[in-house]
């Protein structure tokens, strides 16, 4: 089920109405916790039962470690095995299953007959990362397993939160959902320019730069170097403007139930070196790559006493190649997050780590230029085909092709300058002006307009359903 389907609108309302008329917390906590089963197995009822499944074990290992601490190793081990082993069968078989049959069809076998594909149920890597955590954590002695199973398997299965994030930890989100809810209108106040702005975004902006924009270059086989020129940047848009219209309507949901649930995008495009824009990018599972991989790693070389650039180097690029890795399972992705790695590591032996900021406005300019340039260059490799696909392109990139080919490059990217514009204007206007002013009034005003101009029937995937 999608944010933007009608589906979802009558399913909202529905839930609404039943939630808030329940009143006391734990028919409240039972209403939204069917209800989140109903929208995860809307299309694949099994989906909802693979989450009920992990989420029992997740919620028995957790109070097998409170209950004895000597055998924390062996708990945390066995969900590791759990989560990741059934994360790494659904997301990365198919990986694997493609290269297996290229390789024995290389030596005269045909593979295809006997080895078949699996379908990756959307929102696994999501709630996976959110259990782990919750098991990490109490193995951690940070914080005290709860025996509220309907409260748990509600912070697994969180209808707004489980097709991709926010990432909320326990911390955050188990008090809220085991502490007694109120309607106030302050809930609607929150959540209207984030809807505002969750559907603009997605169903004006995206939704078109995905239709006229990134699709069809990608598609062919020699892209010319105009055509990666547009696609890139058009793609470079569509992905941030689809996921954090993702995590408004997300936020925007979560805070009508109740619930206050973390910010996941802080302008990423204005960051000025890899560090900052992984702080202002997918937030919440930038801080769990943090604190689950690169903190714990940083500690165990440190303990280890080697050489301080093998210290300074390895945590970084460990941690950006688990981000593609996590993303998908191809050689795109991992490139992507190797790339991030390296630029990590060279702009903090440059020492221009995350809080670097230049002091002119010509060295600020020019530090965004070239961190804009990156950023468009690395999700121009994240979204191509295949490695192979990249290569045909850079062979052929020198080309600028016919007329009629550097006629349409030249107006995809005039759309994607234009429809970057009120993007741009949002980001200076919350910089520069409080957030109840009358041009914030008026913005939200033009984009309601504009969005219903562009509602039709079709409901358009969320880029990151896919990851």
């Amino acid at each position: 089920m999608v944010f933007t389907s009608y589906d979802f609108l009558v399913f909202f309302f529905i839930v609404f109405i039943l939630y808030w008329l329940a009143r006391r917390r734990e028919w409240q906590n039972l209403t939204l916790l069917a209800a989140s089963y109903v929208f995860y197995g809307w299309v694949h009822p099994w989906y909802a039962v693979l989450l009920g499944l992990s989420t029992l074990a997740d919620y028995g290992l957790a109070l097998g470690i409170a209950r004895d601490r000597t055998r924390t190793r062996r708990y945390v081990i066995i969900s590791l095995l759990l989560n990741l082993g059934v994360l790494g069968f659904f997301k990365y078989y198919n990986f694997f299953n493609e290269n297996l049959v290229a390789t024995l069809s290389g030596l005269g076998f045909q593979a295809e007959g006997w080895l078949v594909r699996s379908l990756l149920p959307a929102g696994l890597s999501f709630y996976t990362l959110k259990k782990l955590a919750y098991v990490m954590d109490v193995a951690r002695g940070t914080l005290e397993p709860t025996r509220d199973l309907v409260g748990f398997a509600l912070f697994a299965a969180f209808f707004p939160q489980i097709n991709s994030g926010p990432i909320d930890r326990a911390q955050k989100l188990l008090p809220q959902i085991q502490s007694p809810r109120q309607w106030s209108a302050a809930h609607f106040q929150f959540a209207w320019p984030l809807l505002v702005m969750g559907f603009f975004k997605k169903m004006v902006i995206a939704d078109t730069l995905g239709a006229f924009v990134a699709s069809p270059t990608f598609s062919v086989r020699e892209p010319t170097a105009l055509m990666i020129l547009t696609a890139g940047l058009g793609f470079t848009l569509q992905i941030y403007a689809d996921f954090s219209a993702y995590t408004d309507i997300a936020r925007a949901v979560a805070r009508l139930f109740g619930f206050d649930t973390s910010e996941n995008f802080r302008s990423p495009y204005l960051s000025l070196t890899p560090t900052d824009f992984w702080n202002r990018w997918h937030i919440t599972l930038s801080t769990w790559l943090r604190d689950y991989i690169f903190f714990p790693l940083r500690r165990k070389l440190l303990r280890a006493r080697v050489p301080a650039w093998l210290t300074d180097s390895l945590p970084p690029l460990i941690t950006m190649l688990a981000s593609g890795f996590w993303h998908g399972a191809g050689w795109t992705f991992l490139v992507w997050g190797l790339l991030f790695g390296v630029m990590i590591v060279v702009y903090q032996a440059l020492g221009m780590g995350g809080a670097w900021k230049p002091s002119s406005r010509l060295a600020r300019f020019l530090a965004w230029l070239v961190m804009f340039g990156f950023i468009f260059l690395t999700f121009t490799i994240f979204r191509a085909p295949s490695l192979a696909w990249l290569v045909n392109a850079i062979r052929s990139g020198l080309l600028l092709g016919s007329v009629e080919q550097r006629a349409v490059a030249v107006f995809n990217l005039s759309m994607t300058l234009a429809f970057a514009f009120p993007l741009l204007l949002k980001a200076v206007m919350d910089r520069s002006l409080s957030r109840d002013s009358f041009l914030h009034e008026a913005y939200y005003a033009a984009a309601t307009v504009v969005m219903l101009l562009f509602i039709n029937s079709a409901s358009v995937d969320f880029v990151y359903f896919q990851f």
